[in-house]
C-alpha cells in the first residue's frame, strides 16, 4: 500500500465527521478543508485505503447524485455505494438522484 499524502490524510480524517445517515457533496468537503478543488477530494477519495471504514461513500456530487466510488461511476462498485448508504437510510431515486436523508 502507498503512502497517505498530508493532504489525503486530511480528507479522510474530515471524512470521519460525517455522521451515519448523513452525505455531503464533494465541492463543500472542499470549502471546509479550505481547498479550492472539489477534484483534488476526489483524488483523494478514490485512493483511500480505509473505505468504508473511513466512509467516502458519504460524499456525494453537487446535483445530489451519487458521484463515484473507489475509483469507478458505474457499475459494482456505485451500486456498493448505494447499498451502504440505503444501509444509513439515505435514499436515491432510480435514476441516482438523492430523496431522503
Amino acid at each position: 500500500m502507498s503512502e497517505v499524502t498530508n493532504f489525503q490524510q486530511k480528507v479522510y480524517d474530515a471524512l470521519k465527521l460525517i455522521p451515519c445517515g448523513r452525505v455531503t457533496t464533494y465541492k463543500d468537503l472542499a470549502v471546509y478543508l479550505e481547498c479550492r478543488s472539489a477534484q483534488a477530494v476526489g483524488q483523494a477519495l478514490k485512493k483511500n485505503p480505509f473505505a468504508p471504514e473511513v466512509p467516502c461513500h458519504r460524499i456525494i456530487m453537487t446535483d445530489l447524485t451519487l458521484g463515484g466510488y473507489i475509483g469507478e461511476v458505474d457499475g459494482e462498485r456505485i451500486s456498493q455505494k448505494r447499498l451502504l448508504l440505503e444501509k444509513e437510510n439515505v435514499l436515491f431515486s432510480e435514476e441516482g438522484t438523492l430523496i431522503s436523508v
